[in-house]
C-alpha cells in the first residue's frame, strides 16, 4: 500500500522532489515536498521596469518637438532673408531706406545664428542621452533574457498577455464612443499645421506718423495682383479713434519703416464718418479688397481698391454693434472692436457677437463674389469681453488674452473642420506695447501683424508640418502637434 501510494505522489508532482515519507498512523501518510526549483525573483523584475520608466522619461516627446520646432523654424527663416535680399538687390531705393533695410536683414541673420547655436547645443545633449540610454537599454535587455529563462511557471508572460487583452478591450470601448478620425485636409489646403510658438517681435516701428493714431491695422495681402506681392497696407483710425476713410499702401516693408509711400492713399469716401466708411481697426485686405465693419451699422463692408467699389454682407439679426462687445481686458476695453475680420489660408473671415450666443464668440466664413455671402457658421463658449484679440491660421480660431504690460497668451482654438474647443493652448509671447488693438495673421509670410498703440511690429509664428492623414481603417488620429 505505502509503495502504491509513493508511486501515484511521484506522478502527481513531477516538479517536485519527494524527501522523506512517515507514517503517522495505519490508513494515513504526512508528505514532505521540497520544490527543487528556484523562486522567481520579482524583486530584479520591478528593478527593470523602474529603469524602462527612467528612460522613458529621459527621451520624451518633447525633446523631439522641441527639435522639429527649431528645424522648422530654420526652414521658414532661411529662404525668407534669401527673398528679402533679392528684393534690396533690385529695389531702387535712391539711399532713403536701404540701410534700414540691411537693419532687418542683420536681425534675422542674428536670429537664424541663435536658432543655429540652439540646435548644435540640442544635438550635443541629444548624443549623450542617446549614449547613455543605449547603455541601460543593453543591460534592461540582458536582466529579461534571464528572468525569461527563471520563468518557468511563464508567470510574467501570463500577465503580458493578460495586459495586451485589457488594452485591447480598453481601445475597442474607447473606439466606439470616439469620433472618426477626419481624413479631409483644412480648409486652403494649408500646408503647414497648428501653431507651436510665436517668437519676439521681428521688427517694429511708429512709421510716418509717430504717436499719432493710436487704433488702427496694417498687413499684407495674402491674394495679392500681380507685382504687388510684396506691398503692405495700413488703415490708421484718422477721426476719433474711430472711424477711416482711406487705405495707404507700401511697396516693401523696408518702405513702411521709413513711411515712404506708393502709391499713397486710396480714397474709400472724401469725407469721415460717413455711409460705408471704416468703423473700428479690425480690418483686414484680401484679393485688393479692403474687408472693414461698415460705419454704424451690423455689416461687413468690402471696397474694391481696383473699381472703387463697395458691396455689404449684413450680418445675423442680433449681431452686437456700436461699442457694445468690445475686445478688453481688466483694465481696459478697445472701443468699436465688435466686428473682427480675419483671413487664413482659405480667405476672409468675420468674428462677432450675437444676443442668441449671449455675447460669446461667433465665426463666420465670408464666401467671395457679388453679392457677398456667410458661409460656414460655428459659435464658441468665449466670452467676447473676456478676450482681447483673434486671428485665423490655417482653418483654426485663436483666441488671446491679456497677460500682463509685456506679455499675451494664445489660451483658446476652435478647429473649424472638427469643431473642437481647446481652452489650454497656453502659447506666451511678447508685446512692445500694453494693448494690441488689430491681430491678424499673414499666410504668406506666417507673420502676426499686430498694431499696438500707433506702433507696428510683426511677429514671427512657428507652424508645424501635419502629418500623414491616417487611413480610415486605423483606430487612432493624430492630433497636429501645437
Amino acid at each position: 500500500m505505502k509503495r502504491s501510494l509513493v508511486l501515484s505522489l511521484f506522478q502527481l508532482f513531477q516538479l517536485f522532489q519527494l524527501i522523506t515519507v512517515t507514517q503517522s498512523s495505519a490508513d494515513s501518510c504526512v508528505c514532505e515536498l521540497i520544490n527543487s526549483q528556484k523562486p522567481f525573483p520579482h524583486d530584479r523584475l520591478n528593478t527593470a521596469k523602474d529603469e524602462a520608466s527612467r528612460c522613458n522619461r529621459n527621451i520624451s516627446l518633447k525633446m523631439s518637438a522641441d527639435m522639429d520646432t527649431l528645424l522648422l523654424a530654420l526652414d521658414r527663416r532661411l529662404p525668407q532673408i534669401q527673398s528679402e535680399l533679392s528684393l534690396l538687390e533690385v529695389e531702387d531705393d535712391r539711399d532713403l531706406y536701404g540701410l534700414l533695410s540691411l537693419v532687418v536683414i542683420e536681425n534675422e541673420l542674428l536670429e537664424i545664428t541663435q536658432i543655429l547655436e540652439k540646435l548644435n547645443g540640442s544635438t550635443e545633449g541629444h548624443q549623450r542621452l542617446t549614449a547613455n540610454t543605449q547603455q541601460q537599454i543593453m543591460h534592461i535587455k540582458e536582466e529579461l533574457k534571464d528572468l525569461q529563462e527563471l520563468d518557468t511557471m511563464e508567470v510574467v508572460k501570463r500577465q503580458q498577455a493578460n495586459q495586451r487583452l485589457k488594452r485591447d478591450l480598453d481601445q475597442c470601448r474607447n473606439g466606439l464612443r470616439t469620433k472618426a478620425p477626419t481624413t479631409s485636409p483644412p480648409p486652403g489646403l494649408c500646408p503647414y499645421g497648428r501653431f507651436m510658438n510665436v517668437s519676439g517681435p521681428r521688427v517694429f516701428t511708429a512709421g510716418e506718423y509717430p504717436g499719432s493714431f493710436k487704433y488702427g491695422a496694417w498687413g499684407r495681402d495674402p491674394k495679392p495682383d500681380p507685382g504687388k506681392e510684396h506691398w503692405y497696407w495700413m488703415v490708421p483710425m484718422a477721426s476719433s479713434n474711430r472711424y477711416a476713410h482711406y487705405v495707404r499702401r507700401y511697396s516693401s516693408l523696408s518702405s513702411l519703416i521709413v513711411g515712404v509711400s506708393t502709391p499713397g492713399n486710396v480714397m474709400i469716401h472724401s469725407s469721415n464718418p460717413t455711409t460705408n466708411t471704416v468703423q473700428g481697426p479690425n480690418v483686414v485686405m484680401y484679393g485688393e479688397a479692403l474687408y472693414y465693419n461698415c460705419y454704424n451699422r451690423d455689416a461687413v463692408c468690402r471696397f474694391n481698391l481696383t473699381t472703387k467699389t463697395i458691396s455689404d454682407l449684413q450680418l445675423p439679426r442680433g449681431t452686437r454693434f456700436n461699442n457694445k462687445a468690445n475686445y478688453c481686458h481688466l483694465e481696459e476695453c478697445y472701443p468699436f472692436t465688435d466686428l473682427d475680420l480675419a483671413t487664413d489660408e482659405s480667405g476672409v473671415w468675420v468674428i462677432y457677437t450675437t444676443n442668441d450666443n449671449f455675447g460669446n464668440l461667433v465665426l463666420s466664413k465670408i464666401e467671395e463674389g457679388n453679392p457677398l455671402k456667410l458661409g460656414q457658421t460655428l459659435q464658441t463658449s468665449v466670452y467676447k469681453q473676456a478676450v482681447t484679440n483673434a486671428f485665423m491660421a490655417c482653418g483654426v480660431l485663436y483666441v488671446t488674452r491679456y497677460v500682463n504690460r509685456d506679455q499675451e497668451e494664445i489660451f483658446y482654438s476652435l478647429d473649424t473642420v472638427t469643431g473642437d474647443e481647446n481652452f489650454n493652448v497656453g502659447i506666451i509671447f511678447h508685446k512692445v506695447l500694453p494693448n494690441i488693438l488689430a491681430l491678424n495673421y499673414s499666410p504668406v509670410d506666417q507673420m502676426l501683424h499686430a498694431y499696438c498703440d500707433s506702433t507696428w511690429c510683426p511677429t514671427k509664428s512657428c507652424l508645424s508640418k501635419p502629418p500623414p492623414l491616417q487611413p480610415k481603417s486605423t483606430n487612432t488620429a493624430n492630433k497636429l502637434q501645437m
